[in-house]
């Protein structure tokens, strides 16, 4: 077994604080700031955001709450809370005199008056961090005190009530206080000395958790004048499912009404059919818990999601799917008559999958942002006439908040990581408001990057991307890394990425490809579907297709020295090219991807997924699930390969990866296997991430070099 030190990486220190310009390396991506969720004060005038700064030493991210004056052109962005707390998840208290926000699993509000205070000295900005000679904030106070940590939440228009999301225990549902009864069966399950657990049901795990017999429920809380979050009260009664969905649902899968009388949330209704189950329904229920919850969207079987009430409590809007067991189906936008029950599409012609619904103050307009040729945008839905239009287009755009006629969103670039800019509801010039890695990013260089197409598949139009690596000589060629992106429905494009960025390999002195084969989101939703069921197919077609046409555009590529990697199904598809298409390629990179497929049939949890690009289960149609299975073509392998697998990676279980590297090694194949005890799906951890990389780039520039 080879093992690489992370230590061996410890020079990113010398190199961000150089004053010379460096490649941009993988030291400098995991040292970078991240911007996230803004939230517009009630007034407009302030925006508070979550900023996630690395503690290298530490081995993890460390969030804070930032404030930003939206009145003055010039001002700087200041931190609101103090340096020691981790805190997430910024909201507004009604009338714009505090931030509540998540530390140590409870609520806590910060109250904004003299927070900009600590920041000035004689009317001149300080700077950052606060000096705290001049701070005149009053400190931070503990608004929950629950005995059990807060998922999410959201409050009310009027700040009088919270909705919280808690684990319960399934058992303690029906409980008098179910959150007593589950506070005593955890604390009794740490004092037993036996460690197995009985399962009769899907799933027993989930992502990267092993199921614990609790579920995420929804309580509504009430708040008292000084922010005070009172007892809570469950209002998901009788619900067998989690509010919001796990393992990355949030708050916008729940939502007060206007008046704050009723309560929307989504939630699939587990049973015995969960793990091959996409029907999330919208449900209604008394914000008092007055009633047991109403099913809404019962007629529909396919996924219902992300309510949004109109301020006159007439119409509910939110996104739904039409296919059942297809998470991939176009997210269509939806609005609900609340007295008669009747629903219509608002855009019916638009054929985008919609994502992050919200509704302008005069409700005439819905925002959404969605995949589009590459970019992810912010649109405009025209509620009558179902007219979408972009009003911001470059990049992508990630968390936003509207505010009145304000809109402030975070956006990335592939050559740039996240910050935040401002544009009117109404559309028309975005103005940058943040640039939190300017030090950073100052130092380093970056490839330059453009988009191409050719014709792939069936003579479709097929897009693909090429990055330049730094310091770009055009009399020069170059070795490429050609990346092969996962989902399969999904794609690479215009965004920042902190675990497949191309920077990071520009920076190593490789030329990028990226295509977006057939699968991709983004192009409409005939060429998403079209993957299912021809899974080395039409994609792997694009794939050759594609880096035939990208090497006939760009002289400097050099095909004679390239490498393909890929994760989750793009590690599909490098176990696949490696029996199928393995002539171009000096080696390989596979992370986490599916080595056999009937075998994943079996083994992975959300079984639906499975089921639906194979057309079936594994004993039903196992022709299917053969039909492009990349461990019938071994025998053909011949490339060296460095295989990555995670061994808390519980959709594409770890003993993919072993087997792959299995077979490489008693076919003498030069392999190596790199794997993370503490990881999941993905590689998360500073120093795994640091690791990752260098295993990575080592391999590249072995089997690269001139």
């Amino acid at each position: 077994m080879k093992v690489l030190a992370a230590a061996v990486s410890l020079l990113l220190c010398a190199q961000a604080s150089a004053s010379v310009p460096h490649p941009f390396g993988i030291h400098d991506l995991v040292m970078l700031d991240r911007v996230s969720d803004p939230q517009i004060s009630p007034d407009g005038k302030r925006v508070a955001y979550q900023v996630r700064e690395t503690d290298y030493e530490k081995n993890k991210g460390k969030n804070g709450i930032w404030l930003l004056d939206l009145t003055n052109p010039k001002a700087e962005s200041l931190r609101l809370t103090d340096a020691s707390v981790n805190a997430m998840t910024p909201r507004w208290s009604a009338d714009g005199s505090a931030v509540y926000y998540q530390d140590k699993g409870q609520i806590w509000r910060q109250e904004v008056a003299g927070a900009f205070d600590s920041h000035v000295k004689d009317g001149k900005v300080l700077g950052v961090p606060y000096h705290a000679e001049f701070d005149h904030r009053q400190p931070a106070v503990q608004a929950s005190k629950l005995a059990l940590d807060v998922n999410a939440y959201k409050f009310s228009a009027d700040g009088k009530q919270v909705l919280l999301a808690l684990d319960i225990q399934e058992a303690c549902a029906k409980d008098a206080d179910p959150i007593a009864c589950t506070k005593k069966h955890t604390d009794d399950k740490e004092k037993s000395k036996a460690s197995g657990r009985v399962y009769d049901k899907l799933f027993v795990r989930h992502w990267d958790t092993w199921a614990d017999g609790s579920r995420s429920q929804l309580f509504v809380a009430p708040v008292d004048a000084s922010g005070k979050i009172g007892a809570p009260k469950l209002l998901s009664q009788g619900i067998d499912g989690d509010v919001p969905s796990k393992p990355f649902g949030g708050d916008d899968e729940f939502a007060f009404s206007a008046d704050g009388k009723t309560t929307y949330f989504s939630v699939r209704i587990a049973g015995t059919s969960e793990p091959w189950s996409t029907n999330f329904d919208i449900y209604s229920v008394p914000s008092d818990g007055s009633a047991a919850p109403k099913n809404l969207t019962q007629a529909n079987l396919a996924w219902d999601t992300a309510p949004v009430a109109s301020a006159d409590g007439k119409t509910l809007y939110y996104l739904a799917m039409k296919r059942p067991g297809f998470e991939a189906d176009r997210f269509a936008i939806m609005a609900m008559d609340l007295t008669s029950g009747a629903t219509r599409e608002i855009a019916p012609q638009w054929d985008r999958s919609a994502g992050g619904l919200k509704l302008s103050a005069d409700g005439k307009t819905l925002f959404a942002t969605a995949d589009e040729n590459g970019e992810h945008p912010l649109f405009a839905i025209d509620v009558a006439s179902g007219k979408a239009t972009k009003i911001a287009g470059e990049g992508a755009v990630h968390d936003y908040a509207v505010q009145g006629d304000t809109i402030v969103f975070s956006r990335a670039t592939l050559k740039t990581p996240a910050d935040l800019f401002r544009v009117a509801a109404r559309g028309g010039k975005v103005a940058e408001l943040t640039n939190q890695n300017s030090t950073k990013m100052a130092f380093v260089d970056t490839g330059a990057f453009e988009p191409f197409t050719f014709k792939g598949a069936n003579g479709d139009s097929v897009q693909g991307y090429v990055v330049k690596p730094v310091g770009f000589d055009k009399s020069k060629k170059y070795p490429v890394a050609f990346l092969i992106h996962g989902g399969p429905q999904g794609a690479f494009g215009n965004d920042w990425s902190y675990r497949w960025n191309p920077q990071t390999y520009a920076g190593q002195g490789f030329a990028v490809v990226m295509i977006n084969f057939h699968g991709s989101t983004g192009y409409g939703q005939a060429f998403t579907d079209s993957i299912s069921g021809d899974w080395g197919g039409k994609p792997l077609e694009d794939l050759q297709k594609g880096w035939a046409a990208a090497q006939e555009k760009y002289t400097f590529l050099d095909g004679g020295r390239a490498c393909a990697l890929g994760a989750s199904y793009g590690g599909f598809m490098v176990y696949w090219i490696a029996g199928k298409w393995n002539q171009p390629w000096k080696c390989l990179v596979d992370h986490d991807g599916v080595f056999d497929n009937r075998m994943m049939g079996y083994s992975t949890e959300e079984l639906w997924f499975s089921e639906w690009e194979n057309k079936g289960t594994p004993w039903d149609k196992p022709e299917n699930y053969e039909k492009f299975n990349p461990v019938n073509y071994v025998k053909d392998w011949r490339v060296p390969m460095l295989v990555i697998h995670s061994e808390k990676d519980f959709r594409i279980p770890v003993e993919q990866g072993l087997a792959a590297f299995t077979a490489l090694q008693r076919r003498g194949i030069p392999s190596e296997l790199l794997t993370f005890p503490d990881e999941n799906h993905w590689v998360l951890k500073p120093q795994n991430s640091v690791l990752w990389h260098d295993t990575v780039n080592a391999w590249l520039k072995k089997w690269t070099a001139p």
